[in-house]
């Protein structure tokens, strides 16, 4: 970089104009000059780069007279170096004087400089000029400090032992052996001294006192679990323009060109939605959250897989559902941030530079937090010690479900539940599913296009009798049936079978002649072929995904097979390492068990006889195209407003029953009197909560509560499905209780409490009772061949699993 010729100069007349440290550049300059010279005439050097930190330095010099002749050269060549530093730091025009000096520099260092230095420098020289402000920062730092020791302050910066803050000590330790692993900690002025320490760990951690004689004028750093403002709430209104939305999900990729088209199709669709959720709202207020919404799976940074495959038949779902998510957050009127990469989400949340070891400072600047798995490791990595104070305004979109036992990680890690996923310490309904299969999480979903009166009809006039459509886009989809093509074989003798499976120039081998393929169709195509055909048929794969719900949507009939056995993490190695024990017992459990017949008709495939009944069955059934409401934008909004207004999981639930209650206490032998809390329903065996009972606030309210007691082995899901009921994880706090066991006529000679994501349970051959001892285990998943359950059913609205008929 420092040569005799006229770029070399104009180069160093810019870096000595544009950097402010100028100074700090040119003896940088030196410094690796002069270990450079040592280790070309004999000594030795050693300069160790710590994390991102300026560089330390230290240097061994062998042999007596060379060594000192080395350093008489060196200082020479400083002393030529910093004489012409002022007149440098001036130079603006290039002018034969400056022309002059700068060859007279590059000489003076010409003479010295080894082979290599120059290739040597200017790799450093891009590291130092990174550094420049930061080592500028520290110097301001250290200065502040050595004012602070002129003042008389400098006992201040003994380390203090102080009984309220018991860790300081061995946290100023750590920081002398550790200060420089992350850069984050000179961006906050940590320099190596013990007042920078304690600054630190008492103005940005918590972990010593504050000093006395630093300015405490402004308001000391938030490290509270809720978002604070001083900004008065404002209300939010519903929105039906879609154009700033469009415009914050930007550009760049197939992905948001997809997302971006679904959301202006079906921008109509979410406008009437708001109009009548309004209207059945009665104008009630709403509070306008200030939400951050990263889109983790599609940054860069997560590797982005989905991107490229958009146009080549790649699976969409999780994009459909992000679509729906950011339209429906934007309707419903809140203060939306997006953010499609790790660089905009440290931006977003005020992240300092670094490894995440440092927190963030003052309160988080958002409500709520939607990400998926991917932005949630992206978050602990960049955000530290902050994530664990602010995961409360998390939700996670999660496809399929994170159950309790896997939540939990010291759980997860001792009884064998752990996996790549889950072990996030979440409340579990902070996960959000496509469908609503684990009730234990919430229900997020998406949307599938609702058609009008006049559409249905025209639809129902123009089916094709005879016309089957293939749920396969992939050609590798198709290799499932090689060697089964047996119930193929049926279906072509009865229909015309029609594939819609990509291909680039050959069509795929995969496919039978027999077929029809269209190649992948744009979303309009699709629907105009739904609309055409009579049957929509699965082969097993993918599972759980959007496009039967929106053949259904279009009249069709929807076929699928039966699994025999269920699948799941046990047994498939699809589900293996899914933080799940869910069974699939069928290619779309939701479609089977909320739809059903004569929309959705699940068979064994590998049974000819049952295939074949089930084909001629479909050609005979007329069917009104149909939708369920949870998956209408209208049901959306509703959905996803009464979450955002009634779910809080940074307030602190307060004890139930109360600590100070007698029935707080455990290890009785005898369960007493019958509590007065429950009371049995009328021709039922489930318990409701009594009326004239003292009712806790609770969402959802105590009024939908039916307590029931599961079969031995059988879970609190299936037990309530079984009265037409759903199990609600955020109930079991007022069922974990002995008034509970005695409302069920329980009898136990011993209650305990213990850590187990099956309990409160109870065994009727031991007269054992068992209640949860940790909240983050209570489970409608768990269950165990030796145990009852006890069960936190509720009702729910028509159309709408995930809300009861008193929640909205």
């Amino acid at each position: 970089m420092i040569t005799g010729n006229i770029d070399g100069k104009i180069m160093v007349r810019r870096w000595l104009v544009t950097f402010k440290p100028f100074r700090i550049f040119v003896v940088g300059i030196g410094f690796f000059s002069l270990c450079f010279l040592m280790t070309s005439l004999g000594g030795q050097f050693s300069a160790k780069r710590l994390g991102d930190s300026p560089f330390t330095i230290r240097t061994e010099v062998m042999g007596g007279v060379e060594s000192r002749g080395v350093l008489r050269k060196i200082s020479d060549m400083l002393e030529v170096i910093l004489k012409r530093m002022d007149s440098l730091s001036k130079l603006d025009n290039s002018t034969t004087s400056d022309t002059r000096r700068l060859d007279e520099l590059s000489s003076a260092i010409n003479r010295f400089q080894p082979a290599g230095l120059v290739e040597r420098i200017q790799a450093i020289a891009q590291n130092v000029s990174n550094m420049a402000v930061r080592v500028e920062q520290i110097l301001q730092n250290s200065m502040a400090a050595g004012r602070a020791v002129r003042d008389g302050s400098s006992g201040q910066c003994e380390v203090p032992r102080d009984p309220h803050y018991p860790d300081c000590p061995g946290k100023v330790d750590w920081m002398r052996a550790r200060w420089t692993s992350d850069p984050c900690y000179a961006f906050y002025g940590v320099d190596g001294s013990d007042c920078s320490f304690l600054i630190y760990l008492s103005e940005v951690e918590w972990f010593c006192p504050p000093l006395a004689w630093r300015n405490h004028s402004s308001p000391p750093t938030v490290h509270t679990h809720t978002h604070q403002t001083t900004t008065t709430k404002r209300q939010a209104a519903f929105r039906t323009d879609l154009s700033s939305l469009l415009d914050q999900v930007g550009t760049g990729k197939e992905s948001l060109s997809f997302m971006k088209r679904r959301m202006r199709r079906l921008a109509s669709q979410w406008g009437t939605a708001a109009q009548r959720l309004h209207s059945k709202l009665r104008q009630r207020w709403r509070e306008q959250k200030k939400i951050l919404v990263h889109v983790g799976f599609l940054t860069e940074e997560s590797g982005d897989v989905f991107s490229p495959k958009v146009l080549k038949g790649g699976p969409l779902g999780e994009m459909v559902q992000w679509a729906d998510i950011l339209t429906a957050l934007h309707v419903l009127g809140h203060n939306l941030k997006i953010s499609m990469s790790v660089k905009e989400l440290q931006g977003f949340l005020g992240v300092p530079p670094g490894r995440g070891s440092c927190p963030l400072t003052g309160p988080l600047p958002f409500d709520l937090i939607y990400t998926d798995y991917h932005g949630m490791q992206q978050m602990k990595q960049h955000m530290g010690l902050s994530l664990k104070r602010h995961k409360c305004h998390i939700r996670v979109i999660d496809t399929f479900g994170t159950e309790p036992a896997y939540n939990h990680e010291d759980y997860a890690t001792l009884h064998g539940y752990r996996t790549n996923w889950g072990y996030w310490n979440l409340n579990s309904r902070q996960y959000m599913t496509m469908f609503p299969h684990t009730p234990d999480n919430s229900f997020m979903g998406f949307v599938s296009e609702e058609l009008n009166d006049t559409e249905k009809r025209s639809i129902m006039q123009n089916k094709v009798n005879n016309m089957a459509v293939v749920y396969g886009k992939e050609a590798s989809m198709w290799k499932l049936q090689q060697g089964k093509e047996g119930f193929l074989q049926i279906l072509h003798r009865y229909m015309e079978v029609h594939g819609t499976v990509y291909y680039e120039t050959q069509r795929p081998p995969e496919v039978p002649a027999y077929v029809k393929n269209h190649g992948l169709l744009p979303q309009h195509e699709l629907q105009t072929l739904l609309r055409k055909a009579k049957l929509f048929i699965g082969f097993g794969f993918p599972y759980e995904g959007p496009a039967p719900l929106e053949a259904i949507a279009n009249g069709c009939i929807y076929l699928q097979p039966k699994f025999h056995p269920p699948h799941s993490s046990l047994n498939h190695e699809f589900f293996r390492g899914k933080p799940t024990s869910r069974e699939v017992s069928s290619q779309h459990p939701y479609a089977e068990q909320y739809i059903g017949r004569p929309h959705v008709m699940t068979v064994d495939y590998n049974n000819s006889q049952e295939f074949d009944a089930a084909i001629r069955e479909i050609m005979s059934t007329k069917v009104e195209p149909y939708l369920p409401y949870e998956y209408t934008c209208e049901g959306m909004l509703e959905r996803v407003h009464a979450y955002i207004q009634h779910q809080d999981f940074c307030a602190p639930e307060a004890p139930f029953p109360p600590a100070n209650s007698s029935s707080s206490k455990l290890g009785i032998s005898s369960l007493g009197s019958p509590g007065p809390q429950f009371v049995l329903l009328p021709n039922s065996s489930a318990l409701t909560w009594a009326p004239d009972a003292s009712a806790p606030s609770a969402w959802p309210p105590l009024s939908s509560l039916r307590l029931l007691a599961s079969q031995e082995g059988q879970s609190c899901v299936e037990a309530c499905q079984q009265a037409n009921l759903v199990c609600e994880p955020a109930l079991f706090r007022f069922v974990n209780n002995k008034e509970a066991l005695r409302g069920l006529e329980v009898q136990c000679e011993v209650v305990e409490a213990e850590v187990n994501h099956v309990f409160p349970a109870f065994s009727v051959l031991r007269r054992e009772c068992s209640l949860q001892k940790d909240p983050l285990l209570y489970s409608c998943a768990g269950h165990s061949p030796k145990y009852h359950r006890l069960c936190p059913c509720r009702d729910y609205r028509r159309g709408q699993v995930a809300l009861c008929r008193d929640c909205l």
